[in-house]
């Protein structure tokens, strides 16, 4: 029995080859997925509340690759590595590492220079990465996860609260969370901004 999953709106179809690196193999649904899914973040959450992170390390490819890896690596053998297929949404996976490391410098320049507040700046950071993709899957809830690593580690203030929602389900919040990043899309990161601290 394989995985046929049921996608919802703004969620990235798995190839088989990406399928075929489920390590739970008793997983058929996507209820089941989800749940041992979470079950893994939540050790990463974990361990970013008692890891002193270092802020010089933060924004890196390599913690980029390692948070993902620690978000999923009980449930994929591909976690934290960076994807080698093309999806519906995203840049041509060879470009990866290129757009990464613009995003990266960016966001130090916006640190150093003040560019935008502390929560514009992670929010900022969190919708660029989306945009990239760099993972089969997970992309998401890891940009969210880093975008309250960046304002917790980076700036010293409180995580986001993303309406207390992983944003699995597909439901209004998951509705909303998708027309804010669509108008982030357009340039217009405060829906964004909003969502992430009601």
């Amino acid at each position: 029995m394989g995985l046929d999953f049921d996608y919802k709106d703004g969620q990235t179809p798995l190839d088989e080859e990406e399928k075929e690196g489920l390590k739970i193999k008793s997983i058929t649904t996507q209820e089941e997925l989800d749940e041992f899914e979470q079950l893994n973040i939540e050790k990463a959450v974990e361990w970013t509340i008692h890891t002193k992170l270092m802020p010089e390390n933060i924004l890196t490819e390599k913690f980029i690759k390692d948070l993902h890896k620690r978000m999923y690596s009980d449930v994929w053998k591909w976690a934290g590595e960076f994807r080698k297929t093309e999806k519906n949404i995203g840049i041509p996976w060879t470009q990866i590492g290129i757009e990464l490391k613009n995003l990266l410098d960016d966001t130090k320049y916006w640190i150093e220079n003040k560019t935008y507040s502390p929560e514009e700046i992670a929010i900022r950071f969190k919708h660029r990465i989306v945009s990239i993709h760099c993972f089969p899957n997970g992309n998401g809830r890891h940009s969210r996860l880093m975008a309250d690593i960046i304002i917790e580690s980076l700036f010293g203030e409180e995580i986001f609260s993303w309406h207390q929602s992983n944003m699995v389900k597909a439901n209004e919040t998951r509705k909303e969370y998708i027309d804010a990043l669509k108008k982030a899309d357009n340039g217009k990161v405060e829906p964004l901004i909003k969502f992430a601290k009601n």
